[in-house]
């Protein structure tokens, strides 16, 4: 049975004269789940706005052919009608929610199609299962982690149970195990006949999907089976989507077969000779690297929220001037309390956190503030001036900075990340891309020796995670000591220096990138999940975080007869 189907779609935003959809055709049978992949601003969430209802009834424009669900034009249908057949997961989860407690958000649905109160309990306690918020019903929505107010969002849509499940983007802010429960639920629901449309920007979050959409300029650009567009390396970087790295990798040396995860590339004996030489030489030069003087020191730091709840336990690290530190744990793990405690914007509830030598219990908040600079994982949450210059000019301006030292650094910044000639704009008018670089030059502007960002690449499309994480490697090439909290793994891998690993308030592990990524078992022991590519390395023995790093210790004399034998050595047949 055929459960979406849409014919000639074309739509164009009021006062536009730019398609956002154009000419879309494709179908969606009962029990598939099928993914949309494509650049920022193509058209996705556009097309998934059409498919319950919100344009055209709420957001205007010119819309034209026809849409189909479960075999019935949804044209002249009220949106509460589309409702009980299309569930639909905003990109902007945390706009979605609106209620006092988890419990009533996720009764908000039922309740309002007259299911029988029996009945929504029991609704209310499947969706929470099904999105690991069992235990949560009484907490409020706002004093949520970014994480777990997606996954509420997510359960707000399940208590309707739709026929039709559409989200958009719905794990950016979800850590690795939080993202596999969620599509392993949506295997789930995919196996109850339910029919899925899944908006992602990483590949390796669509895998177990039957079928793919590219969009590209309002267009559906191609529509096959996943596993055959994945293997399509042109296609998908022609598109802005990063490859699967395994298929990068066997693109890039030549390989006949093309595979797409670790486990199929290793049981079918990719050819690879590495050159033991290069190999060392690249992990020698890891040890190269120097660092300045202890920046950021804490001893014995414990944080307890205001109900008791201990955030932090028996924190010692320390950071030095120029490292590139990476924090990732799942989600509620003390990540961003954690750097909230380096900046003064929480102060520990035991123990001691000193910046450059510094106590910062007894440092102003605008002293840290020169000091310590922090970019909010949502730029919304930041941006409030009408321009982009008064936006750069406050954080100077408040700290007493002539107007001419101020121009100085406004300009500065804004070369730093690439924002020239925006001054006079908008920010709210801004791309998130460009309001995530924004949030970055107002914190540059006011010249902070370390820069802490959380989540910098969440909801960006992968030229603007690589544009983002290029301007902070070049802003620690320059001097800046970077600290990151993250969820995308390749990023750490191909961009940290050094990874701490958050869990359940304590520092799990804590080294280099390399030799961290090599600890699998316990990494995943505390919900983390490694790029394909990584676990491949593992498999093979190596610490190769890269397509880059396989290429360059690959030898170029490749015997095509080589395979990969039990134990992961290269042996020729």
């Amino acid at each position: 049975m055929k459960t979406i189907k849409t014919d000639s779609l074309i739509f164009t935003y009021r006062n536009s004269c730019n398609r956002a959809l154009d000419s879309i055709e494709f179908e969606i049978n009962e029990g598939e789940m099928v993914a949309i992949m494509g650049k920022a601003g193509v058209g996705k969430s556009t097309l998934c706005r059409c498919l319950n209802g919100i344009i055209p009834n709420f957001v205007k424009g010119d819309l034209s052919g026809n849409i189909s669900i479960l075999g019935e034009s949804i044209k002249n249908k009220q949106i509460y009608e589309i409702a009980k057949n299309v569930g639909l997961v905003f990109q902007d989860f945390e706009s979605q929610l609106f209620s006092t407690s988890v419990e009533l958000e996720v009764a908000f649905g039922p309740e309002n199609l007259a299911i029988p109160s029996e009945e929504i309990r029991e609704r209310v306690n499947y969706a929470l299962k099904a999105v690991g918020l069992e235990g949560f019903e009484n907490r409020q929505p706002y004093n949520l982690s970014g994480g777990e107010k997606q996954r509420l969002a997510i359960a707000s849509v399940l208590s309707s149970k739709p026929k039709i499940i559409v989200l958009d983007e719905p794990t950016t802010d979800l850590d690795p195990k939080g993202r596999y429960d969620i599509l392993s639920s949506l295997e789930n629901l995919k196996k109850e006949s339910m029919s899925i449309l899944l908006v992602e920007h990483e590949i390796e979050d669509i895998l177990n999907t039957d079928k793919l959409i590219i969009m590209n300029s309002g267009k559906i650009i191609l529509f096959d089976e996943t596993s055959a567009i994945l293997r399509n390396i042109e296609v998908l970087e022609n598109n802005s989507i990063r490859p699967p790295q395994i298929a990068k990798l066997c693109s890039e040396i030549g390989s006949d077969k093309i595979y797409i995860t670790a486990q199929e590339a290793y049981n079918s004996g990719i050819s690879l000779n590495f050159d033991d030489e290069k190999y060392q030489t690249l992990i020698a030069k890891e040890n190269e690297r120097q660092y300045g003087n202890v920046a950021i020191e804490v001893n014995d730091l414990k944080y307890s929220f205001p109900d008791g709840k201990n955030a932090l336990n028996k924190i010692d690290l320390s950071i030095k001037e120029g490292e590139f530190v990476a924090i990732i744990g799942q989600n509620g793990s003390g990540k961003t309390t954690l750097a909230k405690c380096f900046n003064g914007l929480l102060k520990p509830s035991f123990g001691k956190v000193n910046c450059f030598g510094k106590d910062t219990t007894k440092m102003k908040i605008s002293e840290l503030g020169k000091l310590v600079g922090y970019v909010f994982q949502n730029p919304d949450h930041q941006i409030f001036a009408n321009t982009v210059r008064e936006e750069l000019m406050f954080g100077p301006k408040n700290f007493g900075l002539s107007e001419e030292q101020i121009k100085t650094n406004i300009e500065e910044a804004l070369q730093a990340v690439h924002l020239e000639g925006y001054e006079e704009l908008d920010p709210f008018s801004l791309t998130k891309g460009e309001r995530q670089r924004v949030a970055v030059a107002s914190v540059l502007a006011c010249k902070p020796q370390i820069l802490i960002l959380d989540e910098p690449t969440t909801g960006l499309d992968y030229p603007q995670q690589k544009s983002m994480m290029e301007l902070l490697k070049s802003l620690n090439e320059s001097g800046h000591t970077i600290i990151i909290i993250t969820h995308s793994l390749w990023v750490v891998a191909e961009y940290a220096h050094r990874v701490i690993v958050m869990d359940k308030g304590f520092i799990k592990i804590d080294g280099n990138v390399r030799d961290v990524f090599c600890q699998q078992d316990k990494l995943e022991s505390v919900g983390m999940r490694l790029p394909e590519l990584i676990k491949l390395s593992n498999m093979l023995g190596k610490k190769l975080l890269s397509v880059e790093e396989y290429k360059k210790v690959i030898s170029k004399e490749r015997n095509e007869h080589e395979n990969i034998s039990d134990n992961g050595d290269v042996t020729s047949s």
